[in-house]
C-alpha cells in the first residue's frame, strides 16, 4: 500500500502543478498544530521566492483546486500561505479498511532484498553477561527484526571475543591449580577429555583472580602472554582447554540471552578470523597499502577532508602480533567470502566510533570490501543509575545482566499481585513477560547514541511511556474482543470500518493507525528503534482516549459497533506486531 503522506503529497504536487507552479512544492507532512489541522503544505513559502508572487495568493490558488479533491474535508489557505488540511471520512475509511485485509496492514517489503549482517554481541567467552552488554543485544536484536519484517535478508553475529589474553590468563590459573591436567603434560598424545575440568561458576571466579593477580605479578602476567601465543600456534592440550572454554561460556551465553528473547545466527568467534590474516597481510603488502612504521605495519586512512587528526590503522605490532584492527579487518574478509553482504551494522558503544572508522576506511581503501558494500557504525551511549554514573550493584561492583532481569521480575510479580487475585505460576510467568517490555522498551525508547538512566521504578510503572503501559494498552483491547465474542460477535467476517459520522476521538485514532505505514521501514534506514516506541506510544494514548470517551460494547447500533471492533482489532495487531520487531510480546492478561 502506498503511504497516506505519499497519497496527498502527490495529490498536492499535481495542485501546484496545474496552477502552474513546480510540482516539488507539493510536499506534505503531518501537522505541527493538530488543533488546527491534519496535515499541512508549506510549499508556497518556498514558491513564492521562484515566482515572485505573495505565498498566500499561490496558496489560495492551490487550496481551490486541492478542494475539488474528495479525499480532503477541509483545505484552507491562511497567512502569510501556509495550506492546512483534513481528511475526508470517506477516503479515511477506504484507507484502512485496506489497511485491516491486506498482509502486514499495508506495509511494503523492500523493493531490493538486502543481504545484511549485524553484529550485535561481542561478549568475551570465561565472562558472564553483565549490564554493558544490554544495549548492543537488545538495539541489534530490534535492527535484526525490522530488516526482515521488511523483507531483507538479515544474518545476526554474536562475534565472541574468545582468542585475546584473557584465554591465556584461565589456562595459566588452571595449570597454577591444578598441574596434574593431562592438557600440560607436553608428552601426552592421546585423546583428551570429553567433559571440561570445570563447571561455568569455576570458569567465572578463575578469570576475574588471574587478571587481578596479573596486574600485581609481572611473572604471571608474561606466562599468561606465552600461553596466548602457545594457544595461538597450536598446542594441543591448550586447544582442548580453549574447546572446552568456548562449549561451556556459549552453553550459558545462550541460556542469558534467551531470557532476553535475543538469538543469534552465527555463534562466530575471533578465532574464526584467525585463518584469513596471513593472505590478507600479505595482499596488503603486494598492493603496497601497508608500510613499516616504528617496526609496526601500518595502512594510512586519513583523508584530505578530515577536521581532526586521523592515526594509520595499525595492521600488525612490531613484534609481529595481530591486533583487534586485525581481527576486525579479516572478520570482513570472512564476512565477504562466505556471505557477500550489502551491508555491515555494527552495534557498538559509541565511545568506539574513531577505532571503527580507521577499520571501515582501511577496508575501503585495500578494497576488502565492493564499492557499493555499506559498513556502518550504531554507536549507544551508557546505561547509567540514578546518580548519572554507569549502572551498579548496591555494593557498587557491574551488575550481572542476569541479576538486573531478576530484579525487574520480582517487581513486576509484586505490582501484579498487590491489587490482583491471581495464581503465583500465572503471575511469574506474566512477570517475565512484562518485565522484558520494561527492559527492552527502557532501553529501545531513547535515542541509542544517547546516555539514559535506568530507573527500575519507572520503567515498571504501568503508567507514561514503559513496556508495561504499552502491553496493557493491548490488554485492554484483547479484553474488549474477547468480551465481544463471549457477546455472539465474531472478528473474523469483519469487513469494514465505518466512519461516516464520528467523534474527533474515533477519527485521531484512524489517524494514528494510519500512519503505521513507513513507520518501521523509517526507524530501519534510520537505525532508530525509538521511532517505533515513540509511535506505539501515541498509538496507545491515542486509543485510551479514545477508550474513555467511547461505548464500543455498549453501542446500540450494531454496525457502528462493529465497526469500532474492527477499529480496535486493527489497533491492536498494529501494537504487537510494532512490539514484536522490538523483540517482546503482551500478555494474555495482566
Amino acid at each position: 500500500m502506498e503511504k497516506i503522506i505519499d497519497i496527498i503529497t502527490k495529490e498536492a504536487a499535481k495542485a501546484f502543478s496545474d496552477c502552474g507552479y513546480e510540482e516539488k512544492y507539493g510536499i506534505v507532512s503531518v501537522s505541527n498544530r493538530p488543533d488546527l489541522c491534519e496535515y499541512q503544505c508549506n510549499g508556497a513559502m518556498a514558491a513564492a521566492k521562484t515566482y515572485k508572487k505573495a505565498p498566500i495568493m499561490i496558496a489560495n490558488e492551490v487550496v481551490e483546486r486541492l478542494k475539488q479533491s474528495r479525499m480532503f474535508s477541509m483545505v484552507e489557505a491562511v497567512m502569510p500561505g501556509f495550506i492546512n488540511i483534513k481528511l475526508s471520512l470517506d477516503f479515511l475509511t477506504k484507507y484502512v479498511n485496506e489497511m485491516l485485509h491486506t498482509e502486514h496492514h499495508g506495509c511494503e517489503k523492500a523493493k531490493e532484498s538486502k543481504t545484511i549482517m549485524i553484529d550485535y554481541g561481542g561478549p568475551n567467552v570465561a565472562k558472564p553477561l553483565h549490564v554493558g552488554h544490554l544495549r548492543s543485544a537488545i538495539i541489534g536484536e530490534s535492527l535484526k527484526r525490522m530488516g526482515r519484517f521488511l523483507g531483507h535478508k538479515v544474518i545476526g553475529d554474536v562475534h565472541l571475543g574468545d582468542w585475546g589474553l584473557q584465554m591465556g590468563l584461565i589456562i595459566t590459573e588452571l595449570k597454577k591449580r591444578k598441574p596434574e591436567l593431562v592438557y600440560f603434560d607436553e608428552s601426552y598424545t592421546g585423546e583428551y577429555p570429553t567433559e571440561a575440568p570445570f563447571t561455568i561458576s569455576e570458569l567465572e571466579e578463575i578469570y576475574p583472580a588471574a587478571s587481578a593477580y596479573s596486574k600485581e605479578h609481572p611473572e604471571y602476567k608474561e606466562e599468561a602472554m606465552e600461553a596466548t601465543y602457545l594457544l595461538q600456534h597450536g598446542n594441543r592440550g591448550y586447544q582442548a582447554l580453549w574447546n572446552h572454554i568456548l562449549e561451556i561460556s556459549v552453553d550459558d551465553l545462550k541460556k542469558n540471552y534467551k531470557k532476553l528473547n535475543v538469538e543469534f545466527d552465527l555463534w562466530k568467534k575471533e578465532s574464526d578470523a584467525q585463518p584469513y590474516i596471513p593472505e590478507m597481510v600479505q595482499y596488503m603488502k603486494d598492493q603496497g597499502y601497508a608500510y613499516v612504521s616504528d617496526g609496526a605495519l601500518v595502512v594510512d586512512v586519513k583523508e584530505e577532508s578530515d577536521t581532526k587528526e586521523i592515526p594509520p590503522c595499525m595492521i600488525l605490532k612490531s613484534d609481529g602480533a595481530s591486533l583487534y584492527n586485525t581481527t576486525d579487518l579479516a572478520t570482513i574478509v570472512e564476512r565477504m567470502k562466505l556471505f557477500h553482504p550489502d551491508e555491515i551494522i555494527y552495534v557498538v558503544d559509541k565511545r568506539q566510533e574513531l577505532y571503527f572508522e580507521q577499520v571501515f576506511r582501511c577496508a575501503r581503501k585495500t578494497k576488502l570490501v565492493e564499492e557499493d558494500t555499506s559498513l556502518r557504525f550504531l554507536g549507544f551511549g551508557t546505561m547509567n543509575g540514578k546518580d548519572g554514573k554507569p549502572f551498579k550493584t548496591r555494593a557498587g561492583g557491574v551488575m550481572r545482566l542476569e541479576h538486573l532481569i531478576e530484579e525487574i521480575n520480582d517487581e513486576m510479580f509484586h505490582k501484579i499481585t498487590q491489587n490482583h487475585e491471581v495464581e503465583e505460576e500465572e503471575a511469574r510467568a506474566t512477570a517475565k513477560i512484562v518485565g522484558l517490555s520494561a527492559i527492552k522498551y527502557g532501553d529501545l525508547s531513547n535515542q541509542a547514541s544517547k546516555d539514559y538512566v535506568f530507573d527500575v521504578e519507572r520503567f515498571t510503572s504501568f503508567e507514561g511511556n514503559t513496556g508495561p503501559y504499552i502491553l496493557y494498552t493491548i490488554v485492554r483491547i484483547k479484553s474488549i474482543l474477547n468480551k465481544y465474542k463471549e457477546q455472539g460477535g465474531s472478528v473474523d467476517g469483519l469487513q469494514a470500518v465505518k466512519l461516516e459520522e464520528t467523534n474527533e476521538s474515533t477519527k485521531a485514532l484512524v489517524l494514528e493507525a494510519a500512519r503505521f505505514l513507513g513507520v518501521i521501514e523509517n526507524a530501519f534506514a534510520e537505525l532508530a528503534p525509538h521511532k517505533v516506541c515513540s509511535y506505539i506510544y501515541n498509538l496507545a494514548n491515542t486509543f485510551n482516549h479514545f477508550y474513555h470517551e467511547t461505548k464500543i460494547l455498549g453501542e446500540e447500533d450494531k454496525e457502528k459497533k462493529e465497526s469500532y471492533i474492527a477499529l480496535l482489532l486493527l489497533t491492536e495487531q498494529i501494537l504487537e506486531t510494532c512490539i514484536d520487531v522490538l523483540g517482546f510480546e503482551a500478555a494474555e492478561r495482566m
